[in-house]
């Protein structure tokens, strides 16, 4: 009898502290649907310059010993005053500062609809208010492809710096196929791990057809057009064979439009011999010349780190207030139900 009461005060606070959530959530929906319109996000910048050092810091103070360190130490104090020194003499002997090379790093992880290219499009915007032709973007790159139309966006995208004469990288670790390598060729370099999987230069279209089946169940379909080839084959209605023509002359013509960007952005590459829809591993990809180099995302970022300020960007969305409220009601209630878990793991409920 104990443990039911005790259970029941339990249930009777759990509840309590949802309803409670619950209410001052749907009094503060209004609140939120009023907030101001202003951006629906913003751009965080990363200095992964520092990030890299507080790693290999790390690492120092577990390998090394004592006597190791302070030698370590010793020699970066010594670097430093000697750079802080020669800063001093060019500044006295009014010598022009040579600018450091900013490196600007991109992610773009693309689905069928590459609905990555709206963050994409606000992360260009904003480093092309500062980038010069001096520093560099990379862009990190996973795509299969998708919807012709939407990967020439994000590709235009791409194109936007370039057409600033700002140098641009692209870095492929698994795959840049189709939609993906359209992006990737606008890049002024490409490379790519050993095993990702790079081309597919060609354009594909499916789609069932259920018109058997509805004839079979005596079902008509009517389809209504005006103008020819307003609709070619459907899915439901009896294709014709002009029908397919007329669809067959439009993926031809996609995949000469896909060959043409190609070879536009992509000179040394034989189209005829890759433009075939095949793909090629990294190591492969050289050899045909769709990319320049074998070498992964992080191997490429690593190694401007010498010589560059690297700075990562991402657009992050804003939350509304009901998002954020959300959040903060679920989590009180992971909360609740966690620490009634673990009490009742020790023989007891939480009360």
């Amino acid at each position: 009898m104990e443990f039911l009461i005790e259970y029941g005060l339990f249930l009777a606070k759990a509840v309590t502290i949802v309803v409670a959530i619950g209410v001052v959530v749907g009094l503060l929906v209004s609140a939120g649907g009023r907030e101001k319109k202003g951006a629906q996000g913003h751009i965080e910048v990363t200095y992964l310059n520092d990030e890299y050092d507080a790693m290999r810091d790390t690492l120092k103070e577990s390998l090394l010993s004592e006597e190791e360190l302070k030698a370590e130490h010793k020699a970066e104090k010594k670097t430093a005053k000697a750079k802080q020194s020669a800063e001093k003499k060019a500044l006295k002997d009014k010598l022009p500062k040579e600018p450091k090379k900013r490196v600007f790093v991109l992610d773009f992880d693309g689905d069928m609809k590459a609905s990555a290219t709206a963050n994409l499009r606000e992360e260009i915007s904003a480093l092309l208010t500062m980038a010069k032709a001096e520093d560099e973007v990379v862009v990190k790159l996973e795509s299969g492809g998708g919807m012709v139309h939407s990967y020439g966006l994000a590709s235009s995208q791409l194109a936007r710096i370039s057409s600033k004469g700002i140098p641009l990288t692209v870095c492929v670790d698994k795959v840049a196929a189709s939609g993906g390598y359209m992006m990737a060729c606008v890049a002024d370099k490409i490379v790519a791990a050993p095993f990702a999987i790079i081309g597919s230069i060609g354009v594909v279209a499916q789609l069932p057809n259920f018109n058997r089946l509805l004839k079979k169940n005596d079902i008509d379909i009517e389809l209504l057009t005006a103008g020819e080839h307003k609709r070619t084959l459907t899915m439901f209605g009896e294709n014709t064979e002009k029908g397919r023509e007329k669809f067959m002359e439009d993926l031809e013509d996609t995949h000469k439009l896909f060959k043409e960007f190609v070879s536009e952005h992509r000179g040394v590459v034989d189209i005829d011999a890759v433009a075939s829809g095949d793909v090629w591993y990294g190591s492969r990809a050289v050899d045909v010349k769709l990319i320049d180099g074998l070498m992964t995302s992080d191997e490429y970022v690593n190694s401007q780190m010498d010589d560059a300020e690297v700075y990562g960007l991402s657009f992050e969305h804003k939350k509304s207030l009901p998002e954020r409220l959300g959040f903060a009601a679920q989590h009180a209630l992971d909360q609740v139900l966690l620490r009634w878990w673990q009490r009742s793991q020790n023989g007891r409920w939480f009360t």
